[in-house]
């Protein structure tokens, strides 16, 4: 199906290109969000009445995402989560996640904005793509912890996947006498 672009798609076109795209995605997703009309003489014509309000529109919608993206630059959210010794965390941060700790901070993104292609399922410092607006996209930093303590120190450069890390203590370093002493005498039950 041939459809005219109301706005800039990724991938697909600029507004006022007419481009021929598979019908369900024109049906299900390009129609229905008014991204798109079916490219017949009627919209064509309907399409270069309104087209300067249209990009007035995109211009005005461009500006605001700028203007978000500028405030947003160089900020780093945390997320604390539960995790085990080795990082792995218990559960995961989606995408709603982290526009919980956004919308925390004052920022109102969609979920549909976040780039995240997986969950996020380890500790540590990530960067995620947020998509602002067709042609405003802007990376933040996510630091998942296990505490707000550890979130610091990770900001820093440190990695805390190991036990050395975590509780200081050197993994390689210890012994068998460390967690038992074999010189104790075991105690048997005399029937």
């Amino acid at each position: 199906m041939e459809v005219i672009l109301l706005e800039r798609i990724a991938k697909l076109g600029q507004m006022g290109e007419t481009v021929k795209v598979r019908d369900g995605f024109a049906r299900n997703y390009l129609l229905p969000l008014g991204k798109a009309l079916r490219a017949n003489s009627a919209n064509k014509a309907r399409f270069e009445s309104e087209r300067a309000t249209l990009e007035a529109r995109n211009l005005e919608r461009k500006s605001e995402a700028q203007k978000v993206a500028d405030k947003l630059d160089g900020k780093s959210f945390i997320i604390v989560r539960s995790a085990g010794e080795t990082g792995q965390l218990y559960g995961s941060v989606a995408a709603r996640d982290i526009v919980e700790a956004l919308a925390a901070e004052g920022f109102n993104i969609n979920r549909n904005q976040v780039d995240l292609n997986h969950p996020i399922k380890a500790i540590g410092v990530h960067k995620v793509t947020l998509h602002l607006h067709a042609e405003v996209e802007i990376a933040v930093e996510v630091n998942v912890a296990r505490s707000t303590e550890e979130a610091e120190r990770q900001a820093k450069g440190e990695s805390l996947t190991s036990a050395d890390a975590i509780y200081g203590v050197d993994e390689d370093a210890l012994k068998p006498e460390d967690f038992f002493n074999p010189e104790a005498e075991f105690e048997t039950e005399e029937e």
